[in-house]
């Protein structure tokens, strides 16, 4: 049964975790569609616990399956392969709505469901390597280093597979590369019986062979393309998929088409005849029919036309042009050069292509220039000047208003941002910004706060004079100069708010009584805190504030994280008052995540503890348990810190996420990987294992708080090179920190297998949970106290594992 002498199998470790990593991946991106971002992430955190339950797992049944390994490591792969689509399958049948949780108690159960399904493929791969691990104790940093070279790889493999196949159609891929691994595996562990492979190779034929129809995600109801589809006559008329989402384009029939967001209520233009164009199935932007390329002067019945009221532009720049509503503006005033600047290539491909008739050839016009690109990074790598720079509804309304985007990154509304759009500013141009106005206002306020900071860091004394909002009944748009506003331009501004029946909410010199004639609130609340925030103690006004309005930064880029734990219970109080959108779901989605993980991964380590007792040789008993688990507990947590947060800042540096992701986890991942790789060849050396890993942990420290400082002006002085130069800066910038991070933990594996090999597995669960742990806890961090912050953290934490190496000195 068991055949000829096995070799370490390195090469289907290095599949297995390639597609691990891919299916972790993919579930994000699965989800994203199916629910929202953070749910998404909340899921697939808890579901990496099937590593820490691998870990107690194989550390109780050790004796068992090491005698039976070449059947067990197998079947670890094949299983896999099967359950990474069979439980995604079992999942999407469940009836759950994260809607509906506070108030339906069988959505908890399900969700639960969830989580158990979508565990178990991590369970499966993770068992499998720490089956390795523990039976070659003599090379566990090659295997590790296996691990790592293979989940960086697979990182890298997935990004570029989602441009050319549906994130449903490389489900189907991933499978089958389980089941691959497990026919390499056969090869490497000479079980030479026919029927291992066969069984392998005919189950990724079954799995690439399902019907794709099989694995179409089941969107939630109230995203907004179920929404749209169900309105008679409304179809998906094309698809298209890559990394940055799935796009699907909407015709309405029967029932046209209005996406017109803040539209005048005294408006008689009509709208054009639209396609909904959905990104993840939201985030609606729509491209009008406009044939003959004339004027729509619905759109100058929109806050977002001010500025082209107040002053001729010569230039415009629009950020996010998606369907190129933005474009048609400036248009409709015959600006002659227009720069219009979308990141997804699809979105631009889509109106310049497909739909060209449709739209009257809008991005081939003369006057127009497109550029794919992420819009801050086109900001900093401009030289150009501008009359108006554009940003326009770059979010749903619903899952805004929600509190949906609490969690999501966003580095187009931070004090440095701004500070870089204005830097773009021809003299006498305008900053604009629009955003949906939200009850009570938060967004708006933070909006204000973020521009007055970005204002005084440019010197400004008086930020109050170089700053005009006004809103309607569902938009508000914020104006930015680098000098004062003039009176003409208020003049023109009041006549543009009266004709539309927008309201003026700031304007320099405006008297209180000229704020809330329209669109009446119970107070005018817009002009008293953008008062309050352009006055002399804006600190006050914000600490104040039943929501968090503290501006955005590079460092803290979540814009849209509103949340304070003193309004909680008032917030709660409201829930059957229409008060739900108020507890921002996805932060406290977070807070619960996090305790659930604390709670599961203390059961995963101290079960094994009340189980197994040490090695009869082990004479530190409890006190040596303790040590190991405060090593590899450290090393879990900071690894990932600093991982989570170089992806951050390196988003800014490589100007598009993408790029990003995949730069940093593919280096963070391959260097670790030659990190761990160096270790196993020193295995032999005369200097202590401990001594190694203290020299790891410090170059860690210098590398992790040099990046801190350093970073920032470095990627200022080198934004200007092309994106292949800026991708070999970041890998080169990477490595050696990266390099460093993959040392600690096969070192003190390895050691762990010399005098404690039982447990092995033990200490690997333990890193696993962790991990889970760091992900959740990151963010938590970052958006209270910043990213560099989470990278100090994480050096401090190398620096406690170093000084609790298990085993002293050496």
């Amino acid at each position: 049964m068991h055949g000829s002498p096995e070799r370490p199998p390195f090469l289907s470790i290095a599949i297995i975790s390639a597609a691990a990593l891919g299916y972790e991946i993919l579930l994000m991106r699965l989800f994203s569609i199916i629910q929202w971002h953070y749910f998404a992430y909340m899921v697939i955190s808890l579901a990496l616990f099937g590593y820490g339950a691998s870990g107690t797992f194989i550390a109780l049944t050790r004796k068992f399956l090491l005698d039976r390994f070449k059947p067990a490591y197998w079947l670890g792969l094949v299983l896999f392969g099967l359950s990474s689509v069979a439980c995604y399958l079992a999942a999407q049948q469940l009836p759950f709505n994260a809607e509906e949780i506070l108030w339906d108690p069988y959505q908890s159960l399900y969700l639960l469901a969830i989580f158990l399904l979508l565990s178990l493929p991590f369970f499966f791969a993770a068992s499998a390597i720490a089956l390795a691990l523990s039976r070659h104790t003599g090379v566990i940093a090659r295997l590790y280093a296996a691990d790592l070279l293979g989940a960086g790889l697979g990182s890298l493999a997935l990004a570029g597979l989602l441009f050319v196949v549906f994130p449903a159609t490389a489900l189907k891929y991933l499978g089958a590369a389980g089941m691959f691994a497990a026919w390499v595996a056969t090869r490497e562990l000479r079980m030479t019986h026919g029927y291992w492979q066969i069984a392998a190779l005919l189950g990724a034929v079954v799995l690439l062979a399902l019907p794709g129809n099989w694995l179409e995600p089941q969107v939630s109801p109230y995203k907004g393309l179920s929404q749209a589809l169900r309105v008679t006559g409304t179809q998906v008329i094309e698809r298209q998929s890559s990394p940055l989402g799935v796009l699907a384009v909407m015709a309405s029939n029967t029932v046209p088409l209005r996406y017109a967001p803040g539209l005048s209520l005294r408006a008689a233009t009509p709208i054009p005849e639209q396609l909904g164009l959905f990104t993840d199935a939201d985030a609606l932007s729509v491209i009008n029919r406009n044939p003959r390329g004339e004027p729509l002067a619905y759109l100058d019945q929109l806050t977002s036309a001010l500025p082209y009221y107040l002053a001729d532009r010569q230039r415009v720049l629009v950020l996010g042009a998606g369907g190129g509503s933005g474009v048609q503006q400036a248009m409709n005033h015959r600006v002659p050069h227009i720069d219009a600047v979308e990141i997804n290539p699809q979105v631009v491909e889509l109106v310049r292509e497909q739909y060209a008739d449709w739209s009257g050839g809008l991005y081939d016009h003369a006057a127009v220039h497109v550029h794919v690109a992420d819009a801050r990074g086109y900001i900093q790598r401009s030289r150009q000047y501008y009359d108006l720079v554009q940003i326009s509804l770059l979010d749903s309304f619903g899952a805004s208003s929600a509190g949906l985007y609490a969690l999501n990154e966003n580095y187009l509304y931070t004090v440095e941002a701004l500070q870089d759009y204005l830097e773009r500013l021809a003299p006498g141009g305008y900053l604009a910004i629009s955003r949906w106005i939200k009850l009570p206002p938060r967004d708006t306020l933070k909006l204000v706060a973020t521009a007055v900071a970005a204002l005084k860091n440019r010197g400004v004394t008086a930020p109050g004079q170089q700053l005009v909002l006004v809103r309607g009944w569902q938009t508000g748009t914020l104006l930015l100069k680098n000098t004062a506003f003039t009176a003409a331009e208020i003049t023109a501004l009041r006549r543009f708010c009266a004709d539309r029946a927008f309201d003026v909410a700031w304007y320099p010199g405006m008297p209180a009584s000229a704020a809330n004639r329209f669109n009446i609130l119970k107070e005018p609340w817009f002009y008293q805190a953008t008062a309050a925030l352009t006055g002399n103690n804006p600190a006050a006004f914000i600490d104040a504030y039943k929501f968090a309005i503290t501006p955005a930064t590079d460092d803290r880029p979540y814009f849209s994280h509103f949340f304070k734990w003193d309004v909680l219970p008032e917030l709660l109080a409201l829930r059957g008052q229409g008060g739900l959108p108020l507890l921002e779901a996805g932060y406290l989605v977070l807070v619960a995540t996090l305790a659930i993980a604390i709670v599961v991964s203390a059961a995963l380590v101290l079960l094994p503890l009340l189980v197994l007792r040490t090695e009869p040789h082990d004479r530190s008993g409890t006190d040596n348990r303790i040590r190991v688990a405060l090593y590899f507990l450290a090393i879990g947590l900071a690894f990932l810190f600093i991982e989570i947060a170089c992806i951050q800042k390196f988003i800014l540096f490589l100007q598009h996420p993408l790029y990003a992701v995949a730069t940093v986890l593919t280096a963070f991942l391959v260097f670790a990987g030659l990190g761990s790789a160096w270790t196993g060849r020193q295995s032999q050396s005369a200097k202590p294992a401990a001594q190694q890993a203290r020299l790891a942990v410090a170059g860690i420290g210098v590398l992790g708080i040099g990046y801190t400082l350093l970073l920032n002006p470095l990627f200022a002085q080198l934004v200007q090179l092309p994106m292949p130069g800026r991708i070999l800066v970041a890998v080169l910038l990477l490595a050696p920190l990266a390099f460093c991070m993959g040392m600690p933990f096969p070192l003190g594996l390895a050691q762990l297998g010399k005098q404690l090999p039982r447990m092995v597995p033990w200490a690997w669960g333990i890193n696993g949970c962790a991990s889970v742990l760091s992900a959740v806890l990151a963010t938590l961090l970052a958006i209270q106290f910043g990213f560099n912050t989470v990278i100090v953290l994480a050096v401090l934490l190398y620096l406690l594992a170093a000084r609790v190496f298990p085993y002293g000195t050496g």
